[in-house]
C-alpha cells in the first residue's frame, strides 16, 4: 500500500502584506513545513494573496488545516484546503 509521501495545502485570501517567511513561521507550529511558497504577480511581483504550504505528512497538513482554516491573519479571515482538490484519503471511518 503506497502512501503518498507529504501533502500540499492550498492557503488563500492571505494579506498582501505576507512574507514567505511569515508563511512559513504561521504553518510550522503544526509539523515540518518543506515548503511555503507565496505567489506573486510576474509583472509587479507584488504577492497574489494566495501561496502553497506542504508538509512531510499528511497528519501534519490536517493538523495545520484544522487549526488555521478560518483564522484570522492581518485582520483578514483565511481559507486552507488541500491543493488540487484532492483531501487525503483515510483507512478510517470514524
Amino acid at each position: 500500500m503506497a502512501k503518498r509521501l507529504g501533502a500540499q495545502l492550498f492557503v488563500s485570501r492571505l494579506s498582501f502584506f505576507t512574507t514567505h517567511q511569515e508563511l512559513k513561521t504561521l504553518f510550522s507550529p503544526f509539523g515540518v513545513v518543506k515548503e511555503a511558497n507565496l505567489i506573486r504577480d510576474p509583472k509587479t511581483q507584488r504577492p497574489k494573496g494566495f501561496g502553497f504550504v506542504t508538509y512531510e505528512t499528511e497528519m501534519e497538513a490536517q493538523k495545520a488545516l484544522k487549526a488555521m482554516n478560518g483564522r484570522i491573519v492581518r485582520g483578514r479571515l483565511i481559507f486552507v484546503e488541500f491543493a488540487n482538490g484532492t483531501s487525503p484519503k483515510n483507512d478510517t471511518n470514524s
